[in-house]
């Protein structure tokens, strides 16, 4: 496993709608066990493949129990995802992006979603989540899109506390 380089904005591959994978061999097991790497080093609770100059569509996960820190975390690799549901109901939330440091915003997300991919070896996998989870799920899947969550808040701020002026975009 290595840890990769995190693209940062004003990258463009951010910017594009990530491609299909069909190849499950040596090279998307190496890319899966460096994102997790990468993202677990950041830290991060998500990571997408176009995150680390990759325009695949890949995403890793890792996330626990909201209100019980003991349960370990649990590893979501997920291949060509795609939501098959959201909630009606959404709520507020703040959120940032290793992609964007330092800066987060508040997006509406779905409080719940059903996630339909593969896993890294390309067997069918299907995953129910709600609350933060859901919202991790939702964050990348955007990024394999080419949306980012700028795109989605109207108000971003730097996390020191005051409202930011000017954020570099495409």
């Amino acid at each position: 496993m290595a840890v990769r380089d995190i693209v940062t904005i004003p990258d463009s591959i951010l910017y594009r709608k990530a491609r299909k994978v069909t190849d499950f061999g040596k090279e998307l097991q190496t890319l899966v066990d460096d994102m997790v790497e990468t993202m677990r080093v950041a830290p991060g609770e998500g990571l997408a493949a176009p995150q680390v100059d990759v325009p695949l569509r890949v995403i890793v996960v890792e996330f626990g129990d909201e209100e019980d820190e003991s349960v370990p975390l649990k590893l979501f690799p997920v291949v060509n995802p795609e939501i098959t549901r959201f909630s009606k109901e959404q709520v507020t939330g703040t959120e940032g992006c290793l992609s964007i440091p330092d800066f987060v915003g508040d997006v509406d997300r779905s409080v719940s979603v059903v996630v339909k991919g593969m896993n890294r070896r390309g067997q069918p996998m299907r995953i129910k989540s709600s609350g933060w989870l859901a919202r991790i799920f939702q964050h990348e899947l955007d990024h394999l899109n080419g949306v980012l969550f700028i795109d989605r808040t109207e108000r971003i701020w730097k996390l020191e506390g005051e409202p930011a002026q000017v954020i570099p975009t495409v």
